[in-house]
């Protein structure tokens, strides 16, 4: 059995539970960080944690802990399990005494041929509550992936009822048409790390990227369509709700996943 962390002391994962009784697990009163350990190193650590405060402060959830604190965590937390690669997840719960889990799971690698020829994803109407905010209010992206799961889809993109499309259940949705990447407004989308650091790739590749919400329709006029996450870098899409979608910005794709991954 592996090791996790609450509250700075390394435990069991067993031991890392919370009661079904508790008013914040009932009511999903909680904010979440997944990082990437590569190398023996945390990719972008910082951004991680300040995303988790801002979280944290949209939803009046104080954290008790220092970033160094969290830090330190961390890397006691590598260095007994002696870890290299792998996924670390920090879980703050808004019980009466704030809470904050850590642990670890293998490093998501994907297949190379998601990078070569693109994946299936499959559309489904609804947007997230509070969407620049990672809490684990979850349940429509749960529901959208099962979905698209169902369908043999790898992600599921979450429609808007205006009927934009917004993002992915658990990435950031791009389309590219000549140099410019189109992608919904900061506002109605979470702010995925690996997503500023895009915009710094896009420019070496003399790309701009334009904040615009597409309709499905414009989709299959577009050059090329992609996700990014911590975990995926930049994964074209080669269909939607199995129509298939140009692929002629493939080669500025995989060069954008390149750059990401040298990024981190």
């Amino acid at each position: 059995m592996g090791k996790g962390i609450i509250n700075g002391r390394i435990v069991d994962e067993s031991e890392c539970t919370v009661s079904v009784l508790d008013r914040a697990f009932q009511y999903s009163y909680s904010i979440y960080e997944a990082l990437k350990l590569k190398n023996g190193s945390f990719v972008h650590l910082s951004e991680h944690l300040a995303r988790l405060h801002l979280s944290g402060k949209a939803i009046g959830l104080g954290i008790p802990y220092s970033d160094e604190e969290i830090s330190s965590w961390l890397e006691k937390l590598k260095e007994v399990e002696k870890l290299s690669d792998a996924t670390f997840r920090i879980l703050v719960f808004g019980s009466e005494e704030v809470k904050v889990f850590v642990n670890h799971s293998p490093l998501k690698v994907y297949p190379e041929s998601y990078y070569k020829e693109g994946v299936d994803v499959a559309t489904y109407q609804a947007e997230r509550f509070m969407p620049n905010v990672k809490t684990s209010n979850m349940l429509p992206s749960y529901l959208a992936l099962a979905s698209a799961e169902k369908k043999g889809c790898f992600e599921a993109l979450l429609v808007s009822r205006d009927g934009y499309v917004l993002e992915g259940t658990r990435s950031n949705f791009y389309a590219i048409k000549n140099d410019k990447i189109y992608t919904a407004p900061d506002e109605m989308v979470l702010l995925g790390v690996t997503r500023t650091g895009l915009e710094e790739c896009a420019g070496k590749l003399s790309l701009s990227v334009v904040e615009k919400t597409l309709t499905m329709d414009e989709l299959f006029s577009m050059d090329g369509l992609f996700l990014t996450s911590t975990s995926m870098r930049a994964m074209p899409i080669k269909s939607v709700d199995g129509r298939s979608v140009p692929l002629s910005a493939l080669d500025k794709i995989q060069k954008l996943s390149e750059l990401i991954g040298a990024w981190e």
